[in-house]
């Protein structure tokens, strides 16, 4: 069995492991038609798996997008919610960036480096919850912290997926263009001051093109480690993970080397996605 396929089929096993555990709530609480969804999807999946098929990667997204869906209905009694994140399938195979990012990165980047965030999360809200259950809070200042530092690293690695997709660069649709050329006086400036951003993160970090609702325009912040030295109230919609582990097997120290391979694989459908919803929140300019 190929890397890829054993690596779907642990995320398979996890998944698997959460139904059991909370399969009779689930059940009582989920209407019967996304059952059913869920239930088609599991068996497609498992067949997809035992098969090697070629749709295994498509199987996994639906699995995951219908598991999505029966935890949003839940009541938002949020300890029902909280420890209860798992890590997201790929949207592509894990040499499907080659040859700008390299299969054994992405699969340690996503098997065991994204992994350990949403573990460090999971454990993060539990022992929270349990410091509210008991009233003690001797180690809230560890636990937030675990909190911020692996949240924020779930939810960026989960958007760094999205926004890569093979047979990608380019420049981006002409309302996300247009909106870049008013904040930054072309693309070719914004694209040159986040490659500059990327390349001076210091230490390990992000590089992120984010909407900004009260100023109502697109900014260009950086990350150190995934939470500190950044803006609050902000839309991440284009980010890039220049932790070492993200290039370091094929680009050794060479980071503006990663950078310039990077922008060849930036998925500008997802982001141009990304920009439509997040345009829509307005706040009062500030």
């Amino acid at each position: 069995m190929d890397t890829h396929l054993q690596a779907v089929r642990q995320w398979c096993d996890h998944l698997d492991h959460l139904w059991g555990e909370q399969q009779q709530e689930l059940v009582n609480r989920t209407n019967r038609e996304l059952l059913e969804q869920f239930y088609h999807a599991r068996a497609q999946l498992h067949e997809a798996i035992v098969g090697n098929d070629p749709s295994v990667d498509q199987a996994a997204a639906v699995v995951y997008e219908v598991w999505q869906e029966i935890n949003e209905q839940r009541p938002v009694t949020l300890r029902h919610r909280l420890g209860n994140h798992v890590l997201p399938p790929l949207p592509y195979p894990y040499n499907g960036l080659e040859p700008y990012i390299d299969e054994e990165t992405m699969r340690l980047h996503h098997q065991i480096h994204h992994k350990s965030y949403v573990d460090g999360l999971n454990k993060a809200e539990l022992e929270l919850v349990k410091a509210r259950d008991t009233d003690q809070y001797e180690l809230v200042k560890h636990w937030e912290r675990e909190l911020a530092f692996h949240g924020a690293g779930h939810y960026l690695h989960t958007l760094f997926w999205e926004v890569m997709a093979p047979n990608g660069g380019g420049k981006p649709a002409e309302t996300l263009l247009e909106a870049i050329e008013a904040s930054f006086g072309s693309f070719e400036k914004m694209q040159k001051h986040f490659t500059a951003a990327a390349a001076k993160v210091e230490g390990s970090g992000w590089a992120m093109l984010v909407w900004a609702p009260r100023g109502q325009q697109l900014e260009i912040l950086q990350a150190e480690k995934h939470q500190q030295l950044s803006q609050q109230d902000q839309i991440p919609l284009l980010v890039l993970d220049v932790w070492e582990h993200a290039y370091y097997l094929k680009h050794q120290n060479k980071r503006e080397a990663y950078i310039s391979d990077w922008w060849k694989v930036v998925n500008w459908k997802a982001v141009e996605e990304r920009f439509r919803k997040a345009k829509e929140l307005k706040w009062k300019k500030a």
